[in-house]
């Protein structure tokens, strides 16, 4: 079996309808699935066991990948793209990070043991940034030309491809390129619910699990 139909079989299996078409942002807060959408103008709340919506609030600032710190919700949003911080009990705008230098470059987020890590294009990098100072702890370049969402799984990162339509895995301490999986769709945000990883397949306006081991090389 080639990795793609491997994927095609993983990231089948229990995906969930989008509430919405323009699908950006994705996290895990430990029990929910938090999703973020450009063109609605709104995050949602999402049960994974049932696909259903618990909560939504209006979010006008959604640009890209979402993230949760451990009390709030992190959006890139605004122009040039920052880090806006909202409270996952009231949807309310607490504060927010610049991410500089300032520009649009930004396009995933997600939180590790050393930081928050992101990915950038234009060239294509991996950063981890101190959350606290938001300054560039390490960097690494990375693959591709049209970076999207990015997670911390397990020791891995995973950072999504639109244009090329997979997902790449980097060891977040040497930068070495760990696999490269063909999934179906285009992807979008990506998050680790500690299990599984899932990711926005954009076309497909669906939210799919797939199994972290199918991305990395044997």
């Amino acid at each position: 079996m080639t990795s793609g139909e491997t994927a095609a079989t993983a990231a089948g299996a229990g995906a969930l309808p989008a509430p919405a078409a323009y699908m950006c942002g994705l996290t895990w807060d430990g029990a929910l699935l938090w999703h973020s959408d450009q063109d609605a103008e709104k995050i949602f709340a999402i049960d994974p066991a049932t696909g259903g919506v618990t909560r939504t609030f209006a979010c006008d600032r959604v640009r890209a990948d979402l993230a949760y710190d451990g009390a709030r919700l992190c959006q890139v949003g605004g122009r040039p793209k920052r880090i806006v911080l909202i409270d996952p009990d009231d949807g309310a705008i607490t504060g927010e990070k610049e991410v500089l230098p300032a520009s649009g470059r930004l396009t995933g987020i997600e939180f590790g043991p050393e930081g928050l890590y992101m990915c950038l294009r234009g060239p294509t990098v991996v950063q981890v940034r101190d959350y606290d100072t938001m300054t560039v702890v390490r960097e690494f370049p990375a693959a591709g030309e049209s970076p999207s969402g990015l997670t911390y799984a397990d020791g891995v990162v995973v950072y999504g491809d639109f244009d090329d339509a997979v997902l790449r895995a980097m060891d977040p301490a040497t930068g070495e390129e760990l696999g490269v999986l063909p999934v179906p769709g285009r992807p979008t945000g990506l998050t680790w619910d500690g299990s599984r990883l899932w990711y926005c397949d954009f076309p497909a306006r669906a939210i799919r699990p797939l199994e972290l081991p199918a991305i990395l090389s044997d």
